[in-house]
């Protein structure tokens, strides 16, 4: 069935899964959610121009044009690797608790300095996402980037076992899910699951020399180390106030990415940059040219204050490293704006304590603390003002005064405090 549905898909314009987006001529494949069921939207996948339909309930299959399987996602599933072997194009595939996306963004954008690439569009990285993203991997891709996200073990293990990776990349090991993985130990022990794959397969991996925690879980896999003056590729972190600027062999690069934290981002993106042959002068360009988006360590000017713009998601430790980062900046007036971190699980009050304990021992002028979590714990620091909710805030708002501030905002993606840059219109 995979062969003939590979014939199909050669002729095809690409793959389809919502009616709201078909493309003509493309294969529709009726996925199935708690709250969905595409197989009922078969018949009019092919009105809306989609040269077949993937059904997995005979009751839908009422035209010859629509094909049924018997599992419509195990079936894209398996046609992604297939046609991932067709092409025996080399795959990056990265995981990691923080900063999975803007790492692959930077790779994608140092590649493709040199090759034609494909990358992982937006966070597509799950059991869909990755077979969606070899799919529109073509004869003139040269280099594939695949982001692997999970909550849960042995995931990043079935998505290997889809993508066939031959490089990976670990971007670190944080408290992120943990009421997936149940605490520290189960996060490195699933995200090592791409390790495993690499070292069976005899594939290699790319390892940040600065983090003890991957050297030693990578130390039996053939690896590439960056960071440190002793690795495969040394490359330097010179200063982040507030914008990384990084040095590697004779060239520096000027990014326009904030945080200490995007330092192990960039220096990835080189490293994988520099291991593929891309000069020194192409890379500079990509790191210097790249400009973050989607509320992700974004720097907005609003009249007399500055946000820093980190919304996009947040757990213990990318919200540790957030206050670090900000606490070394040099202006004067800092406000820091934080939300609640979601799937703790049972770690939910010890985590939000930590972080209100670490904001009681630094000197930031203000701390406005958002949500039901922070609400649950208690501070010795009376700079700090706990809100229910981004309605509470909106109502303290105009109580404050911000003029002349830096201001950090970071929450989970569910708090969507990124609201709160439209208050200083």
């Amino acid at each position: 069935m995979i062969k003939e549905l590979y014939s199909l898909f050669q002729n095809s314009s690409g793959i389809s899964t919502d009616t709201r987006n078909i493309t003509p001529n493309s294969l529709f494949f009726a996925l199935k959610g708690e709250r969905f069921n595409a197989n009922k939207f078969a018949e009019q996948a092919l009105e809306k121009g989609a040269s077949y339909a993937i059904v997995d309930e005979k009751e839908h299959q009422t035209k010859q044009q629509i094909i049924l399987v018997d599992d419509v996602l195990k079936t894209l599933q398996d046609l992604a690797t297939y046609h991932r072997k067709k092409l025996g194009l080399p795959i990056i595939a990265l995981t990691g608790s923080n900063g999975k996306t803007t790492t692959k963004e930077l790779i994608n954008t140092v590649l493709s300095q040199k090759f034609k690439t494909k990358a992982t569009l937006g966070n597509l990285n799950n059991h869909i996402g990755v077979p969606l993203t070899l799919l529109t991997m073509d004869k003139n891709t040269k280099i594939g980037i695949v982001e692997m996200g999970a909550n849960h073990p042995k995931e990043i293990e079935f998505l290997c076992k889809i993508a066939h990776p031959d490089y990976g990349y670990i971007t670190n090991f944080g408290k992120a899910h943990l009421e997936g993985f149940g605490s520290i130990d189960g996060v490195i022990k699933a995200k090592t699951e791409l390790y495993a794959y690499l070292k069976k397969h005899h594939k290699t991996v790319f390892v940040n020399a600065n983090d003890s925690t991957q050297l030693e879980k990578a130390k039996t896999v053939q690896q590439i180390s960056f960071g440190t003056k002793n690795a495969d590729y040394p490359i330097e972190l010179i200063s982040a106030n507030p914008f990384v600027k990084i040095k590697f062999e004779d060239t520096i690069a000027n990014s326009n990415m904030i945080g200490l934290y995007n330092y192990n981002n960039i220096a990835a993106a080189i490293a994988i940059g520099k291991y593929f042959k891309v000069t020194n002068s192409e890379i500079k360009s990509a790191i210097e040219n790249y400009i973050p988006t989607n509320n992700r360590s974004q720097i907005i000017q609003k009249k007399n204050v500055k946000i820093i713009l980190d919304a996009y998601n947040a757990n213990p430790s990318s919200m540790q490293s957030a206050i670090a980062n900000f606490k070394q900046l040099s202006d004067s007036k800092k406000i820091i704006i934080l939300g609640d971190m979601f799937e703790l699980g049972k770690y939910a009050k010890e985590e939000h304590q930590n972080i209100v304990n670490l904001l009681s021992d630094s000197h930031f002028t203000k701390v406005f603390l958002i949500g039901e979590n922070f609400k649950s714990v208690t501070a010795k620091n009376n700079n700090i003002v706990f809100l229910k909710d981004f309605k509470a805030f909106k109502d303290q708002f105009n109580k404050e005064t911000f003029n002349n501030a830096t201001i950090l905002i970071k929450a989970s993606r569910g708090m969507a405090l990124e609201r709160i840059v439209t208050l200083f219109d």
